[in-house]
């Protein structure tokens, strides 16, 4: 029925850059919100950054000034530029979107993850 599916992942080095997009696709009424979240081994998942329907964000404190979200909502897609990278920042990151169905029935969808990996 619905489907999010985020991509962009991999392996680089300390300083560099990467850019996360996630879709959701399907029987889909409205995205009213999408987040990224990561998860570090032996962490548990913790938000990373969000935008709600109106455009406003909140990011963690530890990637403020690194890493910009940000939505194309003709295309139910979303976006993570993460700059500067470093090898904390290592983790699985994973799209959360928050939507309404065909059916208007309101839930959080979640990807399947993607790899990233910052080496020093």
């Amino acid at each position: 029925q619905v489907q999010v599916v985020e991509s962009g992942g991999g392996l680089v080095q300390a300083g560099g850059s990467l850019r996360l997009s996630c879709v959701a696709s399907g029987s889909i009424f409205s995205v009213n919100a999408m987040g990224w979240y990561r998860q570090a081994p032996g962490k548990e998942r913790e938000l990373v950054a969000s935008m709600n329907s109106r455009g406003t964000t909140n990011y963690a404190d530890s990637v403020k000034g690194r890493f910009t979200i940000s939505r194309d909502s003709a295309k139910n897609a979303g976006y993570l530029q993460m700059n500067s990278l470093k090898p904390e920042d290592t983790a699985v990151y994973y799209c959360n979107a928050n939507l309404l169905d065909s059916m208007r029935y309101r839930r959080d969808y979640w990807g399947q993850g993607t790899q990233v990996t910052v080496s020093s």
